[in-house]
């Protein structure tokens, strides 16, 4: 048996020592050899139009993967650095810079074909140049223009001013122009007419000063006036022009896809105008869609050639007949009579190109949050874009200088070298007749060695159960409790030892409970778990102790009908509850005007995300919606294991109804509701569809939780992945605690049974409170 080992491992060695060097050598052919990998997050038209121009192309065999656009970015920057991701990839060009530090993009080489630089129209090549290398080739470009409804208006306006004008003279009902005016993105043409930016040169925050201020003022006294609808988001916008209830709408080339024929038919679209305040023109922000190379893909002639194929003329003239998209290139003409096509094309030429820094992703989330501040009236422009800057400098600042790991390496050996002694101190405690420390030893090998062969059966019916387990739960538990220890953006991370906890418990230096520190955060979400969870109880109990009842017709039906809301998914809940509570559309004021014109009454609107307890409140109104049946399903089970004759009996003595419920039902059901509400505390604790979807934290993030101020840290302010994880640690800490503080009290507090009459051997345990009913 040895010598047939022998023999094998060295057959294996022999063929190992010849194909590692010939596996060396066709390495290259065989990575030459595989399909081009092309990534994208194309749908729809513009997705047929990707597949018919890569089946156009003569070269080596492409495979195409098609992403959904919110996790677009994060596969790419996770697949790449992997070796894994797409030789080619379409993305948008404001990425570029935060692609360019994670190494994600290399530069395009000979891909731009000759002479290329003078065929891309306006600022698109402009775009996509980084630090004097061009890092993508353009294939289109979108920016908002102006669509005008043909049947309300016929003439293209010459200013906003002249848009505004047309509130007296429209129907009933009717808005002279609709756009998502809260909308940082939207508003950044009327910011650009008054000479703003968002994002200066030197990547410091724009947003503020006499021309930004002007421009809020400008907006808000077009809601004001009626002019422009309140609160509009994508959806209501086109609900408006498709319903002829708005003359313009500032919006892109996505806008016509929701879009009905009769509205399509209508729909003329037209550059924007100037703001006759100012006499400058109204310039939105252009993106460039460009295909770009990973630093795999870079190396390869066959994916330069199919980039150069892709952002070529007869690619370019595909895309403008099968998706309609505006072409980059001056060598493909727009077709004659193409209003639509002409429109955007020109608009483009005065647009204005997003800035690539990554510094831009910080300015979003402050600068729509002063826009909602101003024009709900909560503050005046220049206290909100003081605001917003200070919040921008808050993201942006340092990152905590390193730190030495040498402490956490002496903490981890101290703590492994104090369970090794507790280990061997209860291994010797298990063999006390033991004297010598090699006798221990050897008493201890072969007491593990029996064991572990007796234990065999056992690791086999769970040894699934520990690998799924280690791989689902500990190892992104352990993951994300290291990556609190490091601080950085993205893919820079260093360690900086318990820097973000300090920071987070110093409330980042600023007053404790200034808006965004943690401890305004986690007082708002007790807060939120403790209302939740009281109503959650009361409303599900109630429902039960009613359904349980046996003179209750048609049980089964309603305990269907009820158990609906906890079936639908709670972000589709959410949304619908956000769209009930919107102050000029939602079905809440619906009902005020129906209860307005049949009492007479004039009740007003509610503006429900422009103060904590209105906003507040609609969370919670959509989170019981959602909770409320899981406590009731749970009750409903706890009551068909109480004893009938007990109440039976307590019903003889003369006890009431309220007494039998209080003294026998609740105290019989508590142990089985005990692990259900520490579980919807835990969810509730972490419910972010709801707070998220619904009021978005609004206003001005008073109503986030933990979980939402974490996710923001992550996804929101530039991938500051290791503070956001901070967050996530100190989450499972206070619910870890909390969960034991729970358990701790339900076994200082006993549950006395009756030991004498009234129960029968088997039954449930009844209360000792229940001889106090007579």
């Amino acid at each position: 048996m040895p010598s047939r080992r022998c023999r094998l491992a060295l057959t294996l060695a022999v063929f190992a020592a010849f194909a590692a060097p010939a596996l060396i050598l066709l390495w290259p052919a065989l990575a030459a050899a595989a399909p081009i990998r092309l990534w994208h997050a194309y749908r729809d038209d513009e997705a047929r139009a990707l597949d018919a121009i890569v089946a156009a192309f003569k070269g080596e065999e492409v495979e195409v993967l098609a992403l959904p656009f919110d996790a677009y970015a994060s596969k790419l920057q996770a697949a790449i650095p992997m070796g894994e991701g797409p030789d080619l990839f379409i993305d948008a060009h404001e990425r570029l810079g935060d692609f360019r530090a994670r190494a994600l993009v290399a530069p395009v080489g000979d891909a731009l074909e000759p002479g290329g630089e003078a065929v891309f129209l306006g600022p698109a090549l402009a775009a996509v140049r980084q630090g004097g290398e061009i890092l993508g080739l353009p294939i289109s470009q979108k920016c908002v223009a102006l669509y005008m409804n043909t049947a309300l208006v016929k003439e293209a306006p010459a200013t906003l001013e002249d848009i505004a004008a047309l509130a007296g003279s429209l129907p009933e009902g009717v808005y002279p122009l609709a756009y998502e005016a809260s909308n940082a993105y939207a508003h950044m043409p009327i910011l650009a007419a008054f000479g703003g930016a968002m994002l200066r040169e030197d990547d410091q925050f724009g947003f503020v000063g006499p021309g930004p201020e002007r421009s809020l003022e400008l907006v808000r006294s077009l809601i004001e006036r009626r002019v422009v609808p309140e609160d509009a988001n994508g959806a209501l916008v086109t609900d408006l022009f498709n319903a002829g209830r708005a003359a313009f709408v500032i919006s892109g080339p996505w806008f016509a896809g929701g879009l009905g024929e009769e509205a399509r038919r209508r729909a003329r679209v037209v550059p924007l105008p100037k703001v006759r305040e100012t006499g400058l023109p109204m310039r939105p922000f252009l993106t460039v869609e460009a295909v770009m190379l990973s630093p795999q893909g870079a190396r390869r002639a066959g994916a330069r050639a199919l980039a150069r194929h892709l952002a070529g003329a007869a690619a370019a003239a595909t895309r403008l007949e099968v998706a309609r998209t505006p072409p980059v290139r001056s060598d493909v003409a727009v077709p004659a009579g193409d209003a639509f096509i002409a429109a955007f094309t020109e608009q483009a030429k005065t647009a204005i190109p997003m800035p690539t820094s990554p510094a831009m992703r910080s300015t979003w989330e402050p600068a729509t949050r002063a826009i909602r501040k101003v024009l709900r009236g909560d503050a005046p422009p220049d206290v909100a874009l003081s605001e917003a800057k200070r919040r921008f400098d808050d993201v942006r600042r340092p990152p905590p200088p390193p730190a030495s790991p040498a402490p956490l390496l002496v903490a981890l050996g101290a703590l492994a070298l104090l369970l090794a002694l507790r280990w061997v101190r209860a291994a010797r405690a298990a063999a006390p007749g033991v004297a010598s420390w090699r006798s221990f030893r050897r008493s201890l090998r072969r007491s593990f060695g029996r064991s572990f062969r007796r234990s065999i059966p056992a690791y086999k019916y769970v040894a699934h159960a520990v690998v799924a387990i280690g791989v689902l739960v500990m190892v992104p538990l352990v993951i994300g409790a290291a990556t609190s220890l490091f601080a950085g953006r993205g893919e820079g991370l260093r360690y900086v030892g318990l820097a973000n906890f300090i920071s987070i418990l110093t409330a980042r230096g600023g007053p404790l409970f200034a808006s965004g520190s943690f401890y305004l955060v986690l007082a708002v979400t007790v807060l939120w778990t403790a209302v939740n969870l009281c109503l959650h109880v009361l409303l599900g109990v109630s429902l039960a102790l009613l359904l349980h009842r046996p003179t209750l017709r048609l049980r089964a039906l309603y305990r269907v009908l009820l158990i609906v809301p906890w079936a639908v998914p709670s972000y589709v809940t959410a949304l619908s509850w956000k769209g009930m509570f919107h102050r000029q559309f939602g079905a809440v004021t619906g009902l005020i005007e129906v209860v307005n014109s049949a009492l007479g009454t004039s009740i007003e609107p509610i503006s429900w995300f422009s103060s904590f307890t209105t906003a507040f409140t609609a969370n919670v109104m959509t989170n019981v919606w959602l909770g409320f049946p899981f406590m009731m399903v749970v009750t409903l089970g706890a009551l068909t294991a109480v004893p009938e004759d007990v109440l039976e009996a307590a019903e003889v003595d003369g006890a009431t109804r309220w007494q039998r419920l209080w003294k026998i039902t609740l105290p019989l059901i508590r142990p089985v509701l005990a692990p259900a509400v520490t579980l919807g505390a835990i969810w509730t604790f972490n419910m972010f569809n709801v707070v998220f979807l619904v009021s978005g934290g609004d206003p001005d993030g008073t109503t986030d939780i933990l979980v939402s101020e974490a996710y923001r840290w992550a996804f929101t302010r530039e991938a500051q992945y290791g503070y956001a994880a901070a967050y996530s640690v100190l989450i499972f800490l206070l619910l870890t605690l909390a969960t034991r503080a729970f358990r701790f009290r339900r076994r200082r507090t006993p549950v006395s049974a009756i030991p004498q009459g009234g129960a029968e051997a088997g039954s449930a345990p009844v209360p000792a409170a229940a001889t106090e009913v007579a």
